[in-house]
């Protein structure tokens, strides 16, 4: 398999496990954030409700950036050009001193 082919396979995979679900985490950290992510509980007969914490929702934003970075750096350097090789041209090499 050619490099190339496995540098976008690795890319495509980083984006569907990690990319897809940053993007959502971030979607939910910044309602969280926002302080308009509600909840409701019910455990033994009671009931609770309230919003989630903003510093959850700031954490959450952090994490989702971190997922988010992850497949573009695995683009860049997958599918980077490397510098080629300098090849032996015909000239003479110089004598050793």
């Amino acid at each position: 398999m050619e490099k190339k082919t496995t540098g976008i396979i690795a890319t495509v995979a980083t984006v569907l496990l990690c990319g897809i679900p940053g993007l959502c985490l971030c979607l939910f950290g910044g309602l969280a954030a926002a302080g308009i992510l509600p909840y409701t509980t019910e455990f033994g007969g009671q009931t609770s409700s309230g919003t989630v914490p903003p510093t959850w929702g700031y954490a959450g934003i952090c994490l989702a950036l971190i997922l988010i970075a992850i497949p573009v750096i695995v683009g860049i350097v997958t599918l980077r050009k490397k510098p080629e090789a300098e090849s032996m041209s015909d000239e003479p090499v110089p004598p050793a001193i």
